[in-house]
């Protein structure tokens, strides 16, 4: 027999947010930089997030936004002390269990102590030994992120067409913008039937049945469209963080739509990350969300290096470098693995060496794209150089604007300077 449970009414006040609601709450957090850290200044690439993080992330989030109910607010501020033992405490836990039911989070709850029972799980996801759950954010969230960023930078550029990688080529395919051609074997056959028949007609006369030969077969012609590979390096050096603003995260949020336009639009087409610090390193897309700023010197040479021999292995129609950077190269990694560093005005040898290293790139027809967050005299004759020697282009842009002029290059790849 089917029995009906009746439980009293407890009034939910937010019962209307969605998982998707919430990680839009949590995008800044998530995402973060580590520019609000009190401890921003060290170097973490792994940092530990806890739950009780995301907790007071969300509650702040929710509270700046007013989503958070007078009275609930009131008990709050009169019981600030007892906050875990509040409803609004309970109904917050329960927020980040939906996140968590949803597959956005993973909750993993700390190991009990050799010889310690292991207690059920009470009071929501922070609970546990001294309360150090940690969580992890899935794939199923970053590609909503990803989605969510690039929806709002394509939002602001109004409408935009998206395609593949046009060029000034023509090749046989299914659609058919070119003109037709004669078959040769390797075509596809996108036969066009009229010019066909009038081939035949123009050398036999018009007579039946129409004697088709080889020679009268038409096609029609599309645009070659070509598949690229695309290392991003992005500069994580300190001076990303400094001087009261943050650039990193704003060109994390760009890396990752520019990660789901590559995944929707151009499926044929390869990213690739590649951080570049006082050394460089590639790092998987699935660990952009969690990488803040490093070490405090920049080593372009090394960078444009490692991004070479990632894209020598891609066997592509178009390889390109998209450089995303707001300082001098300040720093080389000599022969014996020492890593030479001066932050004092442009060293003269770490420029040399990392002009030979964009010679290199051009050599190997490999295109730099640079995206210059600073506009000093001096930064902005270095980028000039660069995109002197390999032909590429250079946009000086700003944090908010970044995002817009990148996918527009990337989509629309016009030549243009953008100062």
């Amino acid at each position: 027999m089917k029995f009906i449970k009746y439980s009293k009414f407890s009034g939910d006040p937010f019962e209307g947010l969605s998982a998707e609601d919430l990680l839009q709450l949590l995008q800044d957090f998530l995402l973060g930089s580590g520019f609000d850290s009190q401890y921003y200044n060290f170097y973490e690439m792994d940092p530990e997030r806890t739950m009780e993080q995301l907790h007071q992330a969300l509650l702040e989030a929710m509270s700046d936004r007013g989503m958070i109910p007078q009275g609930l607010l009131d008990q709050l501020l009169k019981n600030a002390e007892n906050y875990q033992d509040s409803k609004l405490s309970d109904l917050i836990n329960k927020l980040l269990e939906r996140l968590s039911e949803e597959g956005y989070i993973t909750i993993e709850q700390p190991r009990a102590e050799p010889g310690q029972l292991s207690q059920p799980r009470e009071g929501g996801p922070m609970s546990g030994p001294e309360g150090k759950a940690k969580f992890e954010i899935t794939d199923k969230a970053l590609d909503f992120l990803g989605y969510k960023t690039l929806k709002d930078l394509l939002g602001s550029l109004g409408k935009s067409s998206f395609g593949r990688h046009d060029t000034r080529e023509l090749a046989t395919g299914v659609e058919s913008h070119g003109a037709t051609k004669r078959y040769e074997f390797g075509d596809t056959l996108n036969l066009d039937v009229n010019a066909t028949l009038l081939s035949a007609i123009a050398r036999r006369g018009f007579e039946m049945p129409l004697d088709l030969e080889y020679q009268d077969l038409q096609v029609r012609q599309c645009e070659y469209q070509s598949s690229c590979a695309t290392v991003l390096m992005l500069d994580c050096s300190h001076s990303m963080i400094l001087y009261g603003e943050d650039r990193f995260t704003p060109a994390k949020k760009v890396a990752l739509a520019l990660t789901t336009l590559i995944r929707t639009q151009y499926p044929g087409d390869s990213l690739h990350m590649v951080l570049f610090h006082d050394s460089a390193e590639e790092i998987p897309l699935a660990e952009l969300a969690r990488v803040q700023v490093g070490p405090y010197y920049t080593n372009t040479r090394e960078g444009l290096r490692m991004a070479q021999r990632i894209l020598s292995r891609q066997k592509k129609d178009m390889r390109q470098i998209v450089m995303i950077t707001d300082g001098k190269p300040s720093a080389l990694t000599l022969e014996d693995g020492r890593i030479y560093k001066n932050a004092f005005g442009l060293d003269p040898l770490v420029v040399s060496e990392t002009l030979h290293e964009v010679a290199r790139c051009r050599r190997n027809g490999i295109l730099i794209n640079t995206f210059m967050l600073a506009s000093d005299y001096g930064l902005v004759n270095f980028v000039q150089k660069v995109t002197e020697i390999c032909r590429g282009k250079a946009y000086f842009t700003t944090p908010y604007t970044l995002g817009q002029y990148l996918l527009m290059d990337y989509m629309q790849k016009k030549v243009k300077h953008i100062h």
